[in-house]
């Protein structure tokens, strides 16, 4: 999602990589050094714990797992980090976007690791984890997730420049072939569709960053339908349900729902949903899939949830860069 004042329209064949899933499981985290560890809480609370920075929402899906365990949700991380030797663009939106993101982004990152470490069994990143494309962001992506880390793409992790871009930007598959091979060799899961068994449960992770899906991705999430597993679906863009949309339009456009339930009127991604075929008959599938049990999202930078389906459980995240994660339990 760009920030206000910053805001921007959004809107190739699908590879699986062999063996590669949708989560990391927590023992795979790397152990940081001591100077990287969160620090000890401030004196004016001082019987707070570490983690006290972390605001941590929480969710129970009863999905039918073999055995309960529990997923780390973040999402929105927005890396702002360049090396000097990058050039003058990467040098501006290192200043611009770190002063957009208060600069504690790494921090953030870092502690929902820890925290997850000590209280949960896997991570699941819904995308943006960088803010764009730099050196220095893709080897914070290597340093923290390495060989083991899974998660979705988001529209950040395709922008090479932002407003700065040129030629501009396009939110098109076209657009994003520029620079996908360079993504998958950064990223050590697939970037397009994705898919893991955990304790009987399917975790399905696709790229949806401009509000669309593709034909192929329709193809092989049915593919995986008929394995007859209870899925969670994970990826960067909600599938925008009225509600949802009530409220991100509140957040970020100080419109709709709160003073007098109105609906307000369709743009950017919804627009996108509503109008574009393939998506909107695959929502409305997914609709009547009851092997569909729950979605993780992000994008919008808000914690909230809503019904998306008779059996089906949708949970938006807020930003990771706010200290921001939820924990959901699968029963």
């Amino acid at each position: 999602m760009k920030e206000k004042g910053e805001m921007m329209d959004r809107r190739g064949f699908i590879r699986r990589m062999a063996g590669v899933g949708a989560v990391i499981a927590t023992s795979a985290l790397p152990v940081v050094a001591d100077d990287e560890k969160p620090a000890a809480a401030p004196d004016v609370f001082p019987k707070r714990g570490q983690y006290e920075r972390l605001s941590i929402s929480y969710g129970i899906v009863k999905v039918g797992a073999e055995r309960p365990f529990s997923v780390l949700h973040i999402s929105d991380t927005h890396l702002t980090a360049a090396y000097d030797r990058e050039n003058s663009k990467k040098q501006q939106l290192h200043d611009s976007r770190t002063t957009t993101f208060g600069g504690h982004q790494e921090e953030a990152l870092r502690d929902a690791l820890a925290w997850a470490r000590q209280h949960v069994d896997y991570v699941v990143h819904t995308g943006d984890l960088i803010d764009w494309q730099s050196e220095a962001n893709f080897d914070l992506v290597r340093k923290y997730f390495g060989e083991a880390f899974i998660g979705s793409m988001g529209n950040h992790e395709f922008s090479t420049d932002m407003w700065l871009s040129d030629p501009k930007e396009e939110q098109t598959e076209a657009y994003k072939d520029n620079t996908r091979d360079i993504l998958q060799q950064v990223y050590p899961f697939d970037v397009c569709f994705q898919s893991q068994v955990i304790h009987g449960v399917n975790f399905i992770t696709l790229d949806n960053v401009y509000g669309y899906v593709t034909e192929k991705q329709v193809e092989l999430f049915l593919s995986e339908v008929n394995r007859g597993l209870p899925i969670v679906l994970c990826m960067h863009v909600p599938f925008i349900t009225p509600d949802i949309w009530r409220v991100t339009m509140r957040y970020w456009r100080d419109k709709g729902p709160m003073a007098n339930g109105e609906m307000p009127e369709a743009t950017g991604d919804y627009l996108v949903q509503q109008n574009d075929p393939v998506t909107r008959e695959f929502i409305h599938y997914l609709k009547t899939e009851p092997l569909l049990r729950c979605i993780l999202a992000g994008h919008e930078h808000l914690t909230f949830e809503d019904q998306f389906s008779p059996t089906c459980r949708e949970y938006l995240v807020g930003g990771n860069f706010l200290f921001c994660g939820r924990e959901v339990l699968f029963l």
